[in-house]
């Protein structure tokens, strides 16, 4: 899993309330394990028209957001069922960040599992981020993940908590074979000492 340290690019405006699962990558595209190529898939019934052409209006569509790497939305985002394919698409589009008042709390944690920061804010907090997020691609958000700060294009920042232990896997991009992985010295040593042991087993 790539760390998260600091994150500096384009965020997107989604003024949507209860974006579920389903909306965020629709089912589909669920017939693959893999994490990559989901990010066509990624918000296809807004993004795309029937025929399969771009909705104009939909703003990952918008040229200012094209390559944005950062998505503020509206309240309970990534709710309904549980789809790891969710934070997949995000990641795999190129967003690694998803700032709202709350989340559904299966996304809230496959995402930190998948190396994106979902970030909670206050209700004022996330309006004043919609209106910078409204000013399009020359105006840039900074995600301080060290300092847990959001630092917008005017130079305000907004302060937000997150759980410790996962500020750690994010910093040093350990996922959950990762966390094992740093144990590998110990897990070795343990199991060499049961083979000499416990030699039938």
């Amino acid at each position: 899993m790539d760390k998260f340290t600091v994150l500096e690019g384009v965020a997107a405006p989604l003024k949507v309330v209860n974006v579920d699962t389903d909306m965020i990558i629709p089912k589909q595209y669920l017939k693959t394990i893999k994490r990559t190529g989901l990010g066509k898939g990624l918000f296809s019934e807004k993004r795309f028209n029937d025929d399969g052409s771009e909705n104009p209006d939909f703003v990952l569509n918008k040229p200012a957001y094209r390559n944005a790497k950062i998505l503020v939305a509206g309240d309970n985002f990534g709710c309904g069922s549980s789809r790891e394919h969710a934070p997949w698409a995000l990641l795999d589009f190129g967003i690694r960040c998803v700032i709202s008042t709350s989340f559904g709390d299966i996304f809230y944690n496959n995402s930190f599992k998948n190396g994106i920061l979902p970030i909670r804010v206050s209700h004022e907090d996330l309006e004043k981020l919609f209106d910078d997020a409204e000013r399009g691609a020359n105006a840039t958000m900074t995600i301080d993940l060290e300092n847990q700060e959001i630092r917008g294009p005017d130079g305000g920042a907004i302060k937000f908590d997150i759980d410790p232990h996962r500020k750690h896997c994010l910093l040093n991009g350990l996922d959950d074979i990762g966390l094992t992985m740093v144990k590998k010295d110990k897990i070795d040593s343990y199991e060499s000492k049961v083979g000499a042991e416990r030699p039938w087993m």
